[in-house]
């Protein structure tokens, strides 16, 4: 839901998400639009868990870079823009020294966006799009209610590349993560 009353940065998201009285509400940015989400349901956590626990299992004691959630990022030159994905890695080589306590400025190599009931899937693409405009190179759109996962690209052509891996296919860190591997079912089993 957006809410505009002027020209939002990256420093207003920060100060409205420590209020008190926001204390239940996540704030993204795009071009200085403020939005604001309620906090995820169970289903979403319970994914966005085992999203960060594959992933951080299969980088152990390899140095790769950070893995977050639901942590703020905003492109280095951009005060307008910042998102927060449910899980993301940014590299070793492109994670800012020392990592900041405030929001990231800089995009992660790969986002993490899971849909919500309450998301339209035009919002959470557009997102994507965001991200990638911006120097991420990889995202994933997890759609429970489909069981599967929409893998997102930048394209010269459509500006946005889409691929559906469906409940029976696997998830790659392509050239991000280069060797990970996910089988889909681990996310989405048998219920």
């Amino acid at each position: 839901m957006a809410i505009q009353e002027k020209l939002y940065t990256v420093d207003d998201v920060w100060d409205l998400s420590h209020r008190p009285e926001n204390q239940n509400q996540y704030f993204y940015l795009i071009d200085g639009e403020l939005y604001w989400d309620m906090p995820p349901g169970g289903e979403h956590g319970d994914l966005a868990s085992e999203l960060i626990f594959r992933l951080k299992s299969f980088a152990e004691g390899q140095d790769l870079g950070k893995f977050t959630v639901e942590t703020g990022y905003y492109p280095p030159n951009d005060r307008h823009t910042v998102l927060g994905p449910d899980v993301a890695f940014i590299s070793k080589a492109r994670a800012p020294k020392p990592f900041p306590k405030k929001f990231v400025p800089a995009m992660p190599d790969l986002a993490i966006e899971i849909k919500s009931p309450t998301d339209s899937l035009q919002e959470v693409r557009r997102k994507a799009a965001v991200y990638l405009a911006n120097g991420t190179a990889l995202v994933w759109i997890v759609l429970p209610a489909e069981k599967g996962v929409d893998v997102c690209r930048a394209s010269a052509v459509s500006g946005l590349n889409i691929e559906f891996i469906g409940r029976d296919g696997n998830l790659s860190g392509e050239g991000v993560l280069p060797g990970f591997k996910l089988e889909l079912k681990l996310l989405f089993p048998d219920s």
